[in-house]
């Protein structure tokens, strides 16, 4: 598939997209406390993308069930939400969310602390796998490469004394969830597809407490890590513009 570059206005359609993004993960946000369900968490995330006016992108994706992913400490993405699935103080939960709206997607992710006694090294699991996504936005300008955006992420991750997740990697997106290219968060500076104008990346870097390995679970979707580790990610949509990278969900 080739790499589609938008227009400035198509990149207005996929910012106003990406806002709903960011209003409906803040509000989740809100909720993640002690005692609650991914479940709550899932409704309330529906609720308030229909209040919005646009729909969800995740639901009925190759027949994925619900609007969210909730993926709780050991668990690295695509973690379904669950009424048996509480949360308790001193988890930590990635909510990752993605709308279309006018028929342009977008996709995001926060990875929050669960209630107010977060161990000192889940709260730096966060920071840096936080500041490694806004790294890996850093590069996303025109004439660099996808593997300057990886290689920053790694370089950050594991400099601190994490590891970034292989197995699962950023993506183009627009009028499609998964466009091309994909966007790793390990690689080579200089290397792999080079970014253009209108280009809109998915950048979202999954990084563990421990080894890198990844291992899928039995409902084919949620995977863990290989040494239960607990894991985190961050996501946001990046347009790449003359002006810089552009961020479209925050």
């Amino acid at each position: 598939m080739p790499i589609v570059c938008k227009s400035p206005t198509e990149i207005e359609k996929m910012r106003r997209s990406g806002q709903i993004v960011r209003q409906v993960l803040e509000r989740v946000r809100e909720l993640a406390t002690p005692s609650a369900s991914t479940m709550d968490l899932e409704r309330a995330a529906e609720k308030r993308i229909k209040e919005l006016g646009a729909k969800p992108a995740f639901k009925g994706y190759h027949d994925y069930p619900c609007v969210l992913c909730t993926s709780v400490n050991q668990e690295i993405v695509h973690g379904i939400p669950s009424s048996k699935r509480v949360l308790n103080e001193g988890d930590i939960v990635s909510i990752d969310c993605g709308v279309v709206l006018d028929g342009y997607y977008s996709d995001a992710a926060i990875t929050v602390p669960v209630g107010n006694h977060t161990p000192a090294e889940l709260k730096k699991l966060l920071e840096v796998t936080e500041g490694s996504l806004y790294r890996g936005i850093e590069q996303a300008v025109i004439g660099n490469s996808v593997g300057d955006v990886g290689a920053a992420v790694q370089e950050y991750v594991e400099s601190n004394g994490f590891n970034v997740v292989r197995e699962f990697v950023g993506h183009g997106i627009g009028t499609q969830l998964h466009e091309e290219p994909q966007v790793p968060n390990f690689g080579v500076r200089g290397h792999g597809a080079r970014l253009q104008e209108g280009m809109v990346l998915a950048i979202e870097p999954m990084v563990n407490a421990g080894r890198p390995g990844a291992r899928l679970l039995n409902d084919n979707w949620t995977a863990v890590t290989e040494d239960g580790s607990y894991s985190a990610h961050f996501e946001h949509c990046v347009a790449v513009t003359k002006d810089g990278p552009l961020i479209l969900t925050q």
